[in-house]
């Protein structure tokens, strides 16, 4: 007796359901994709911003810390007269700090914040490189100055071949947004004096960033990319004056 072959297949259903299960399971691993991507890309700037404050903040100790007591009060970027001494000069526009300087001993530090060079609210840039290099934008720079000549007359100019660019940019567009220098306490028997310091580092992108600069805006009221936002405000103290035991 022969039998006929019977030959079994999937059902229409059964097909269905396969392909919506595959569906399924493509569109989980492409979300999870974008989610490890996302947490990856804020990391990195996270890191970024932290990695730049922690140089800033570490390069400013030390040359606080080999600096003699200086005077901090703010001196207006305009002030060159001959009287006014202090170490640290303050650019504003529209009523808003946009730039400055600090002068320590051999080094000169000068930033722009993120506003002047992004050109907000007509805020131009004030620290410049002379010359060819003027279309360069300064973020945060030690130059080397050994007559505080940057303080002394807040109108001169920045020598590239002076200078180091100590924020890189990078793939972040990282800037200043912040500075602030106050003496807290001085010691005229011992010639020290101690400084507080405050500096906020972060991104660039106008449309990321509250009002103030001080930290990013929330997800659902950004416009750009929240993952390539970060904002860090670095608070540091520094003694100047500093001796040996043996007063060397």
């Amino acid at each position: 007796m022969s039998h006929a072959n019977k030959q079994h297949g999937f059902t229409l259903i059964e097909l269905m359901l396969a392909m919506t299960f595959i569906s399924i399971l493509l569109l989980a691993i492409a979300v999870t994709t974008i989610q490890i991507s996302n947490i990856y890309n804020k990391g990195i700037t996270m890191r970024e911003v932290n990695q730049m404050g922690r140089t800033i903040s570490d390069e400013l100790q030390r040359s606080i810390g080999s600096s003699t007591p200086f005077d901090v009060t703010p001196k207006d970027s305009a002030d060159n007269s001959a009287t006014n001494t202090s170490h640290y000069v303050v650019r504003k526009s529209g009523g808003q700090n946009i730039a400055g300087r600090l002068c320590l001993g051999d080094y000169t530090y000068a930033w722009n914040y993120g506003k002047a060079i992004a050109g907000e609210g007509g805020a131009t840039v004030y620290n410049k490189y002379t010359g060819s290099d003027s279309n360069i934008p300064v973020r945060f720079v030690k130059v080397r100055d050994p007559s505080g000549a940057l303080c002394s007359d807040p109108t001169l100019m920045i020598t590239k071949a002076n200078a180091v660019e100590m924020l890189s940019s990078g793939d972040r567009d990282l800037v200043v947004h912040n500075f602030s220098i106050a003496q807290t306490k001085s010691d005229a028997a011992t010639s020290q004096a101690i400084y507080a310091i405050s500096v906020t580092i972060g991104t660039n992108d106008r449309q990321q960033l509250t009002a103030n600069d001080a930290s990013c805006k929330p997800p659902a009221e950004g416009t750009g990319d929240e993952n390539y936002c970060s904002v860090n405000q670095f608070d540091i103290i520094a003694r100047a004056g500093n001796k040996s035991e043996g007063g060397n």
